[in-house]
């Protein structure tokens, strides 16, 4: 199936902000690698991986897809992942299977606010990337200022391998500072010498990058004093430092325009791991699997999805071998493979195995979910998750006909099993079902799917947030007394609380002396106060807490750990009735950007929306707003922005946390 060793192997993910140029980059390298024979455009719908008639519609990355292509004798698996906020948790389960990424810029506006959060989701795994400013095209692009929104923005170390030729509109090529040389691109590829007015800055540059490098690896530092740094070191310690996370190699270029793409795809085969350059996978019972095709096989599902193809399981293997046919281990049960599938977005090629590095679709395995652990029957192990996302906001969701009801469930099932971030609730009070997500377009996103697959009409209901309560003022020594008798063995449990406000999340403690309440039974009041955080009086989940069980007693033959946690679980919901509670509603962190001339009515929009102005720049013309407002006063905001700056304004939210309502 594959003569690529596993050295020769690059699976690597493309973030960025929306509309910084991921999608077209990814045609590009199709384009520039022979995977394809022309190049597709996001704005007329002919893009490889943004597939999906949602995504064509609206012209945004909503569901990652995966392509590979080969260059220099490498295989590169490839995934475009969104850039739209609603659509994080589709990165972060990106991420979980990735050894490197490219990080897409614009090169005018530089790091924007959802190229710092992918960077910071990048970040938690621990994902080596290098970065590529894109767009250098555009007037106003600024290559300089863009790297030091890296540096400030970021906290990395830029290491500039590149210098553009010509600005803007007359963006015409680079100069490679690793080997001295020009590339230019009008209709091919030009390689040459470096053009004489760029010589000075270009060798000014090398020296800027030499010392750079330099301060992150002590082994090169003798080499730097003496001589400079030669072109195979340089080239050894960017690969290291990218490894190591130390800093992030960039480049330039405009996809749109086909510049720069041929020296990125070098970038990615000389800096980014292989495989075989990252640790082994380790289980969650501490079970290594090295990324070796004769380890016992493992695999970590990253994504579901249902279609024509049924039912597949999009799989990152990481160690062993899976052939057509065999019995693997799901979960807790031995599921069989029917087929393999390499897939090209939303195409599939049939194949007879995969080995540790591939990433590919499984056909057959129905008990696969996303963040399914797949192993050798003969040697289970258990590869830790991607963390699913809290939603934060909800709809009620019906069918419009009785006939439709058992469609609609059916499809809200497939929904959940495809997206984990998504839920789906009945409301105690109204009986309504609920479908939660991570924003307006996400749910919006959701329902038409549901509706476009399964053929049934769904009405929605207003958009509503998810609140939280918090302590405003505790209580001390508050005493709670579970007694029960009902003809058997009786409950007994007294449990003596203090609680008190903290600024996040949930602490449970104990101050009891003396053995009065044995250790069991402390957790058990433990687990019971965690269970009444599910609802606190003002009905939402409660967070900012700090529990003291301070004292208690036992009953010889009554006590037990069920009667200590149901004092626990009663005993705080009687507490926090005799404290205070605040209600707190999630916030937004909105980035609007709008021409000068409709700032003021920008401004006082989002005033009236109780939003709070952070900060506003204006460059070429145009001001960026950045404002905390909060989510519930944001549905909507779309086509107000447009009717107030005649469509020339745009928006980028994501959340920024909770505060009292």
């Amino acid at each position: 199936m594959r003569t690529t060793t596993l050295a020769a192997v690059r699976n690597l993910g493309i973030l960025a902000h929306v509309d910084a140029g991921k999608t077209t980059l990814t045609e590009r390298v199709l384009f520039a690698t022979g995977a394809t024979h022309r190049r597709g455009e996001v704005h007329n719908g002919t893009t490889v991986t943004d597939f999906d008639p949602q995504e064509r519609d609206r012209g945004i990355t909503i569901f990652s897809a995966a392509v590979s292509c080969t260059w220099d004798g490498h295989r590169v698996n490839l995934i475009d992942t969104p850039g739209h906020v609603d659509f994080s948790a589709e990165v972060d389960r990106a991420l979980r299977v990735l050894d490197g990424a490219v990080a897409v810029f614009d090169g005018v506006a530089g790091v924007e606010p959802q190229s710092e959060s992918v960077w910071r989701q990048a970040d938690r795994y621990g994902v080596p990337r290098i970065a590529f400013v894109n767009k250098l095209d555009r007037a106003g692009a600024d290559f300089d200022r863009a790297v030091e929104s890296l540096r400030r923005r970021l906290g990395t170390v830029p290491l500039v391998v590149q210098l553009p030729i010509g600005a803007e509109s007359a963006f015409t090529g680079v100069v490679d500072l690793v080997r001295m040389r020009a590339v230019t691109w009008d209709d091919d590829r030009r390689e040459g010498e470096v053009p004489q007015e760029l010589a000075a800055e270009a060798l000014r540059r090398r020296r800027l990058l030499e010392e750079a490098v330099a301060e992150l690896l002590p082994d090169v530092v003798e080499e730097f004093f003496e001589t400079g740094l030669s072109e195979r070191t340089l080239l050894r310690a960017l690969r290291e430092v990218t490894m190591r996370n130390l800093g992030t190699v960039v480049l330039a270029g405009s996809a749109y325009r086909n510049r720069g793409v041929e020296p990125l795809l070098d970038a990615v085969v000389a800096y980014l791991p292989s495989p075989v350059d990252v640790p082994p996978v380790r289980g969650t019972g501490g079970q290594e699997r090295p990324p070796d095709p004769d380890a016992p096989f493992s695999a970590l599902v990253f994504k579901v999805t249902t279609g024509g193809t049924g039912r597949l399981a999009f799989a990152r293997v990481y160690s062993g071998t899976i052939h057509k046919g065999e019995l693997v281990r799901v979960g807790d049960r031995d599921e069989r493979v029917g087929r393999i599938l390499r897939v090209q977005a939303d195409r599939h090629t049939p194949v007879e195995r995969a080995v540790a590095g591939d990433i590919v679709a499984l056909v057959g395995l129905k008990s696969a979910r996303t963040g399914t652990t797949l192993s050798a029957a003969a040697a289970p192990v258990s590869l830790e998750p991607p963390v699913a996302a809290e939603p934060v906001v909800s709809v009620a969701v019906e069918a419009r006909t009785a006939a439709d009801h058992a469609r609609l469930t059916e499809a809200l099932r497939h929904l959940v099993e495809e997206d984990p971030s998504l839920r789906v609730a009945t409301d105690p009070g109204t009986g309504q079902t609920v479908l939660s997500g991570m924003g307006e377009l996400h749910l919006e996103v959701a329902v038409r799917k549901a509706s476009t697959d399964h053929r049934v009409e769904i009405a929605v209901g207003r958009p509503e947030v998810a609140y939280r309560e918090t302590l405003g003022s505790g209580v001390t020594g508050f005493v709670h007394r579970h007694v029960k008798q009902d003809g058997g063995q009786g409950q007994f449990a007294h449990v003596v609380l203090d609680t008190e406000p903290l600024e996040d999340g949930f602490e449970f403690r104990s101050t009891v002396t003396g053995g009065r309440v044995p250790q069991e039974f402390v957790r058990a009041v433990e687990q019971g106060c965690r269970d009444a955080l599910a609802e606190g009086p003002l009905g939402h989940p409660v967070t900012g807490l700090r529990v003291t069980l301070t004292d208690g007693s036992t009953h010889v033959k009554d006590s037990s750990e069920m009667a200590f946690r149901t004092a626990g679980r009663l005993g705080l919901r009687e507490a926090l009735r005799a404290g205070t509670m605040r209600l707190l509603e999630p916030i937004a962190e909105v980035t609007v950007t709008v021409p000068e001339e409709y700032v003021g009515g920008v401004l006082g929009d989002l005033a009236s929306r109780r939003g709070r102005i952070v900060g506003s720049e204006t460059r070429a013309g145009t001001t960026v707003v950045t404002a905390s407002v909060p989510l519930a006063e944001m549905f909507g905001y779309v086509t107000r922005l447009r009717s107030r700056t005649q469509g020339r304004g745009t928006f980028t939210s994501r959340p920024a946390g909770y505060a009292a309502a």
